[in-house]
């Protein structure tokens, strides 16, 4: 009679359970110091927050690509490629502020729905491949019980 049980008993021993807790344990150990230790070299500089965060603002300049000296000198260009000039109502300063273009999101949407379509097809001849392999296994099974009779 087989056992049902997928997990090979060398990896219940307690020898290897106690090595992949320490292994699991010192990668998270240098995954979390790592975040904490950036988070504490950070505090010495003061970050003054944009006004468009504190106050109400105004699109002066709708949302356009940054060009070449745009992206690498401004770092509200840094996270979309795209800026947009809005002014502060109570402060009445411009400034400029990332945002998200129609063209760049559209172009987004459809990059991943290939990106699905593709690993629906991968996954799909998967499934085939696996219920023939299955089938066969069966098959061989059933062939070999008739042959011992």
């Amino acid at each position: 009679m087989e056992s049902d049980c997928r997990i090979p008993v060398a990896c219940c021993r307690p020898r290897v359970l106690v090595f992949h807790a320490l292994f699991w344990g010192l990668v998270s150990l240098r995954v979390f110091g790592a975040a904490l230790l950036s988070e504490e070299r950070t505090p010495g500089k003061q970050v003054v927050a944009p006004c468009w965060l504190l106050e109400e603002f105004v699109v002066t300049t709708e949302c356009s690509q940054c060009n070449a000296f745009q992206t690498a000198s401004w770092s509200s260009c840094g996270p979309t490629g795209y800026v947009e000039r809005v002014n502060c109502t109570r402060t009445n300063r411009d400034e400029y502020k990332s945002c998200r273009s129609a063209v760049m999101e559209e172009h987004l949407f459809w990059k991943f729905e290939a990106a699905m379509l593709a690993l629906t097809v991968v996954f799909a001849v998967l499934v085939v491949v696996r219920q023939r392999w299955l089938d066969r296994l069966a098959s061989e099974k059933v062939r070999r019980q008739i042959e011992s009779i």
